[in-house]
């Protein structure tokens, strides 16, 4: 039995196509103004799952990126400073060694003591330095000073209220800070105070200590009372600190080396990810715009038929 073909059919089939058509020129024109091929969840359900995976990949490897810089940035800085805390020991050996001089008269021993009280009041400066508003040498607690910033003439009472102590008295918060730097693992980035500067002075005439700041009010006193021989004996242990201060440097030095190496490998992460997001979602430009050439010129030969099909009409069949 054959099939009967109105020119309803006809009219709705070529509707029909040329839908069809438009909905695929409409598909290419997304692909060539975004430059994806996935511009919808259903234009790959597979695609769009391992698109969506890439980047969150990326995004957590930025944030990796982020803390890297951030970490070697405080690293910088910090032996930076310590190099400045190591110039101020520096300073005090070679006044030490002055004041050392058998030929050198009261008068100056009291120019250099004059000069290590200011030496003092700089590596307490050096001790409450901020980096972006957070203190370096203070542990977690980055938001008070580790040391009072009383010179050696400034009086301390420690039963006062509130009790007033001097930079040799104080401990600075032990807390290490971490920073993650890649999945699973994380790296310390500060140095305390205790650490570069020496922990506290519980008795004042402690004279084992080489506390920074103990050392120079030990220098500033026995300046003041002419004491050569003890300013002597003093330079071992102004030597000990400083090679204290050389290690920290050195430790800080190797932190920046594998950062570094850990920021190479984000970057080559962050490439090979960008290279597989690329292959997922960024449309083939060529190949688009020779598809769409393509369907445009199946549009036009579509409109050009079916401007056959649809022109009789009643008049055409009566003539």
């Amino acid at each position: 039995m054959s099939l009967r073909v109105t020119q309803s059919m006809l009219n709705t089939q070529l509707m029909r196509n040329l839908t069809n058509n438009l909905g695929r020129m409409n598909t290419l024109q997304n692909q060539l103004s975004t430059g994806k091929i996935i511009n919808k969840p259903s234009d790959d359900p597979i695609g769009i799952t391992f698109a969506l995976r890439y980047r969150s990949e990326l995004d957590a490897n930025d944030q990796y990126t982020e803390n890297v810089d951030a970490a070697l940035s405080f690293l910088q800085y910090t032996e930076t400073t310590i190099g400045q805390a190591g110039d101020v020991m520096q300073r005090t050996r070679e006044l030490l060694v002055q004041g050392a001089n058998g030929t050198v008269d009261q008068t100056s021993l009291d120019a250099i003591k004059t000069e290590i009280s200011q030496l003092y009041s700089q590596m307490v400066e050096i001790g409450n330095t901020q980096f972006n508003g957070k203190q370096v040498f203070n542990g977690e607690n980055t938001g008070g000073k580790p040391y009072p910033a009383l010179t050696l003439e400034d009086a301390a009472d420690p039963l006062g209220n509130p009790p007033v102590y001097k930079a040799y008295h104080v401990a600075s918060d032990t807390g290490v800070i971490k920073y993650e730097l890649s999945a699973g693992m994380s790296m310390a980035v500060n140095i305390t105070g205790n650490e570069v500067f020496g922990g506290p002075v519980a008795n004042d005439a402690d004279t084992t200590s080489d506390n920074v700041f103990q050392l120079l009010r030990r220098a500033h006193d026995l300046l003041a009372a002419g004491d050569q021989e003890g300013i002597s004996n003093l330079i071992g242990q102004v030597d000990t600190r400083m090679n204290t201060m050389l290690t920290k440097r050195s430790e800080i030095g190797a932190r920046m080396n594998r950062i570094e190496l850990i920021q190479n490998r984000l970057n080559d992460i962050d490439i090979n990810l960008q290279t597989l997001q690329s292959k997922t979602e960024d449309a083939d430009m060529a190949e688009v715009i020779t598809n769409m050439k393509m369907e445009e010129n199946v549009y036009q030969a579509s409109l050009s038929v079916g401007a056959q099909l649809i022109r009789p009409s009643l008049v055409d069949f009566l003539r």
